[in-house]
């Protein structure tokens, strides 16, 4: 398993609209696997493999690459950042956190904190209170120089590591730079083989805002069958009853049959469930009751396109210690390597 690639892609900072690193990473790391390679309006790579004859069917692969994170909104007086969420956060999960700001002249490193009292002057009540997202600020330690480096429409994300903990990969944007590490290695196992249909991998951005980068390069692909490739909920911890686990770690690739953007094409969920049976890959079958992922978009694109998801379930997702288990990644690759060859 490529770990090294996984590593980078998820240290790597990129938020909606802000992907270009990300981009220019996996554009290092293609070269050779695809017959056309572009860069569309929105910032998506678009990546074409041809198929051995004309007309063929036209499979399309979504692999978000945008974190969730902040944009600098306002700069104060004193040099502090406050900022607008560009992505999902659960206020809980972000005090104290070391951030990156990221600028047009270099990163700098940063703490977040909520505006108030710290614990010893605070009141019992004071400390019961959660804060909005709004209220969480940027302390640069520059004081009023950070009016000199940093500019509104700046970009922020967790400054923590990836590291490898047992059987699982812990780090800041596994939500969805796994499906960027899928969507890469892939293709390097798969080799020569499926050249039945035309492969278009696509690497999209602003998924995190609302699908807009799928939304786009899948009405310019015009897919026969889309295939959104992302995390999912692994709920499979303390304090969540069992029916609202989604996925239980370690017991394979999720085959996502619905969320609240998708239902998932009944016959493509019993192909790919036969093939995973067949070559012993292991799986379980997931729905979301809210949430929604890029396959959404290939399916509704243009005149419509079948749709299914391939997942991978996710413990404390959306946080800084987002969890995957090594084997069901590795089930994920497997099982589209499989449907692809078999194509």
């Amino acid at each position: 398993m490529n770990t090294e690639l996984l590593r980078q892609l998820c240290e790597i900072p990129g938020v909606p609209g802000h992907e270009d690193r990300v981009r220019d990473l996996i554009m290092g790391e293609i070269e050779g696997l695809f017959d056309e390679v572009t860069v569309d309006p929105m910032g998506s790579l678009l990546c074409r493999r041809d198929a051995e004859k004309p007309n063929a069917p036209k499979i399309m692969l979504l692999c978000h690459m945008d974190e969730i994170g902040f944009l600098v909104c306002h700069i104060s007086d004193k040099g502090y950042l406050y900022l607008q969420p560009v992505g999902g956060f659960d206020p809980r999960n972000l005090f104290s956190r070391r951030v990156l700001v990221c600028t047009d002249d270099g990163d700098f490193k940063g703490v977040m904190n909520p505006s108030g009292k710290p614990i010893h002057i605070s009141s019992a009540e004071d400390r019961k209170k959660i804060p909005e997202v709004g209220e969480f600020y940027v302390d640069l330690g520059m004081g009023e120089a950070s009016k000199d480096v940093v500019k509104v429409g700046d970009y922020v994300v967790m400054d923590e590591p990836f590291i490898e903990i047992g059987d699982k990969f812990v780090s800041k944007a596994l939500d969805n730079r796994i499906a960027c590490w899928l969507g890469i290695e892939m293709m390097r196992k798969l080799g020569s083989k499926g050249r039945g249909s035309e492969i278009h991998v696509v690497f999209t951005t602003q998924e995190e805002v609302g699908l807009r980068g799928a939304r786009t390069s899948a009405f310019k692909v015009q897919p026969d069958i889309g295939i959104g490739i992302d995390t999912t909920l692994a709920c499979d911890t303390p304090g969540v009853p069992d029916k609202d686990a989604t996925t239980i770690q370690g017991r394979g690739f999720g085959l996502h049959v619905r969320d609240s953007s998708f239902i998932a094409d009944k016959a493509l969920v019993r192909e790919i469930e036969a093939l995973a049976i067949k070559n012993s890959i292991p799986y379980q079958r997931t729905m979301l009751a809210a949430g929604g992922q890029d396959g959404a978009a290939a399916q509704q694109a243009a005149a419509g396109a079948r749709a299914v998801g391939i997942v991978v379930g996710t413990r404390y997702i959306h946080t800084v210690t987002e969890m995957i288990h090594k084997t069901d990644l590795q089930a994920a690759l497997d099982i589209l390597t499989a449907y692809l060859a078999d194509q």
